[in-house]
């Protein structure tokens, strides 16, 4: 039996309309399934538990469902079958599932092929933490966390792009030293220093255009000295995927990360706030998911 897991908080609560429709889908085309739409991650996470090992899960939400529930698919060794219905959707983007209609989506999910995928690892002050599409540090961590307190009518990009323009106005740099896989590669004022396993970011902002969730390895985006006028020159470059040709910024793959920094700076998996550090290791885990692709090579 597959197990559906819906997020009815996911998209500010758009996805929970989401229910009636799956249900009367799932009874006519895979009687088979159980759907479940827990409102707490923890009885999502229990649900995975009791599910068979090796199993497929598929989920219903966006980046942040699916971040909180690696750690629960991963110690299962399940199959991830993903419908998009978040607010993001990045990691639904690099498996080539975000631009099918929900029911084209959770067909695909019960019955296509999966792929083994990376993830990322981030290590802080004791701490283990899974990510799937981004580990945002600095400035795109902060608009992350603002995202998260946007108007609820707001969504996908507009969401973060009001973020940035709220985040702006409080901008500020951290003077960090970052290693990739044991070369010093940067030191000095600091607008980012994030590792990305996706193409996008953000909710489909272009940040790593070469990143692949299947090559073995992660891609640093480090984004030196800014200022506000700088910054917010930067973002139609961004959404262009024209910021690469910039002198601050850089991107680089890596299979680690290694940042220092003199003080604490804000960190964010998937879009989902994750505290402060003053130094943290990021490693990529080579095909450490199975996941449900529609992407050439799935």
């Amino acid at each position: 039996m597959s197990l559906v897991l819906l997020n009815p908080r996911a998209a500010g609560g758009r996805a929970a309309r989401l229910h009636g429709p799956i249900a009367a889908w799932l009874r006519v085309h895979w009687p088979g399934a159980r759907l479940e739409a827990p409102r707490h991650p923890d009885e999502a996470i229990e649900l995975i538990e009791r599910s068979p090992r090796g199993g497929r899960i598929v989920l219903i939400g966006g980046d942040g469902t699916v971040h909180r529930l690696l750690p629960a698919l991963v110690d299962g060794a399940c199959e991830l079958g993903l419908v998009p219905a978040g607010s993001g959707n990045d990691t639904a983007r690099a498996l080539g599932v975000a631009g099918l209609r929900w029911d084209g989506a959770l067909a695909l999910a019960l019955q296509g092929r999966t792929r083994a995928v990376d993830l990322g690892e981030c290590a802080f002050a004791g701490r283990r933490l899974l990510f799937a599409s981004s580990l945002a540090a600095g400035f795109d961590a902060a608009v992350g966390m603002r995202a998260l307190r946007a108007p609820a009518w707001l969504g996908g990009q507009p969401r973060y792009l009001w973020a940035t323009l709220g985040e702006l106005a409080a901008l500020r740099t951290w003077r960090l030293r970052v290693r990739l896989d044991g070369r010093v590669v940067h030191t000095g004022p600091t607008l980012f220093a994030s590792v990305l396993n996706t193409a996008t970011y953000g909710a489909g902002l272009p940040a790593a255009p070469k990143a692949r969730p299947d090559d073995g390895q992660l891609d640093a985006l480090v984004a030196g000295r800014f200022g506000r006028l700088g910054a917010l020159a930067m973002l139609p470059r961004l959404m262009a995927a024209r910021h690469l040709t910039h002198a601050q910024v850089r991107c680089m793959p890596c299979q680690e990360l290694i940042v220092d920094s003199e003080h604490p700076v804000p960190l964010a998996g998937d879009g989902e706030p994750a505290g402060h550090a003053r130094s943290w290791r990021v490693r990529v885990l080579p095909g450490a998911l199975r996941a449900v692709a529609a992407a050439p090579g799935g």
